[in-house]
């Protein structure tokens, strides 16, 4: 299994709406994604984070150059971010 870590800075006023560009995809995503297994949303003070769970690290690297990522998601978010995403993949040992 791995871990697709995305890290951003949304204004607290922006959340709600960075929030529904996570809900318009999650179920798309968890449907016609290679491996997708889960995402979640987390929101702490400073940042948003969002983990998606994969079968196989390859399906999570993929997941970054798939068109709902880069024509959807990235579209959705782009007004709301402050800063780059930070983005991490992690593998299951």
């Amino acid at each position: 299994m791995a871990y697709l870590q995305i890290t951003l800075k949304v204004d607290e006023t922006d959340r709600i709406a960075a929030a529904g560009v996570y809900a318009k995809y999650k179920q798309p995503f968890l449907d016609t994604v290679p491996g997708a297994i889960s995402k979640e949303l987390l929101a702490r003070d400073e940042d948003v984070q969002v983990f998606h769970g994969f079968d196989n690290m390859e399906n999570a690297k993929a997941y970054l150059s798939s068109e709902l990522f880069t024509k959807d998601v990235v579209a959705g978010l782009s007004a709301f971010l402050k800063a780059e995403p930070e983005i991490r993949i992690y593998d299951t040992v």
